[in-house]
């Protein structure tokens, strides 16, 4: 079995990034020019950390953490290589960057009745309130040993 890698994304990641967050399946955007070049760059540096998963050379998923509100801005892998673990994988270090900068809670948002709704509670995170008809909030605590 090949081997997953990860790494901090770069500039030169945005095209794949791109490619994978408009192939998902679920929580497809509704006007894919809603996400920018410009916002992927921002949250790569200025407004938080952006990773990559790679298998052979080929990105296959990648995160993104927020640091002013210390939430999951995208969290998305390749629907061909879904269940290799990159995704865990990816959410951790995400979420790790953000306790490390001293976040105490995490959020994010996604599609209420939807294989991320299942992931994120198999991960741990606390469920909350309908952000709107379409979309759930969820949370995860910094783990009091952890601080």
């Amino acid at each position: 079995m090949n081997k997953l890698t990860f790494r901090t994304a770069t500039n030169a990641d945005i095209p794949a990034m791109s490619k994978i967050r408009l192939s998902v399946r679920e929580n497809v955007l509704s006007n894919p020019a809603f996400v920018t070049q410009k916002m992927y760059e921002d949250y790569l540096e200025l407004l938080g950390r952006g990773w990559v998963c790679e298998l052979d050379g080929r990105i296959i998923g990648f995160s993104y953490a927020a640091i002013l509100d210390h939430s999951i801005w995208a969290l998305f892998v390749d629907p061909d290589f879904e269940g290799l673990g990159a995704g865990k994988k990816l959410l951790h270090l995400a979420t790790h960057w953000l306790f490390e900068t001293g976040a105490t809670s995490i959020n994010l948002g996604t599609s209420v009745n939807s294989r991320a709704e299942r992931f994120y509670l198999a991960q741990g995170w606390i469920r909350g309130e309908m952000k709107n008809q379409r979309e759930v909030s969820f949370s995860l605590e910094r783990a009091k040993s952890d601080m």
